[in-house]
């Protein structure tokens, strides 16, 4: 695993330990960006289900200039803030540890809106047409921001969630990514 582009470029990240999450591969990573991107000009992005802060990190490499990353999993943040002392983006990073929902209360609270927003939560736990509908709901997402989606292709997302619609879909092997926008 490692940052693909942008200015911390080539370099290595860890990855989360045992088997309790599931890294985006560069090919898919790169994929996202090719379809977001693939650079930002400044830009605030939340990242609900971190594991290792891998699209986070590649985030912020290609221009965005703050993050907000959320993992529940304790190896998860550790790895996360070993990744983000590496790259040097401490300053950058606000890091939870927390479940989603819970956070996303938490960010309701806060009346923060992000440019980016990553979901990419564990196959089995899935809840991404629920949680794009609260971040719908309670304006997380700017206007113009988008939401990246990384899930299993047997789980069917519908084109439209409140107000915001999918605008494109790929798969790459058992992953699908699906784009939301208003």
């Amino acid at each position: 695993m490692r940052v693909i582009s942008g200015e911390k470029k080539g370099l290595p990240l860890k990855a989360v330990p045992g088997k309790s999450t599931r890294p985006t591969t560069d090919k898919v990573k790169e994929s996202i960006f090719n379809m977001i991107g693939p650079y930002f000009e400044k830009g605030i992005l939340l990242d609900l289900y971190g594991g290792s802060g891998g699209l986070s990190i590649e985030a912020l490499s290609r221009g965005m200039e703050k993050a907000i990353i959320i993992d529940q999993d304790r190896k998860a943040i550790h790895t996360i803030k070993e990744n983000l002392a590496k790259c040097k983006y401490e300053t950058k990073v606000e890091v939870f540890r927390n479940e989603a929902k819970k956070a996303i209360k938490a960010l309701i609270k806060r009346e923060i809106q992000f440019d980016l927003i990553f979901l990419d939560p564990p196959y089995a736990i899935e809840d991404i047409a629920n949680e794009i509908a609260i971040i719908a709901d309670f304006e997380l997402l700017k206007k113009s921001g988008v939401i990246v989606c990384e899930h299993s292709k047997e789980r069917a997302l519908p084109e439209n969630i409140g107000d915001l619609t999918m605008t494109r879909q790929e798969k790459y092997g058992d992953t699908c990514i699906s784009i939301f926008q208003f």
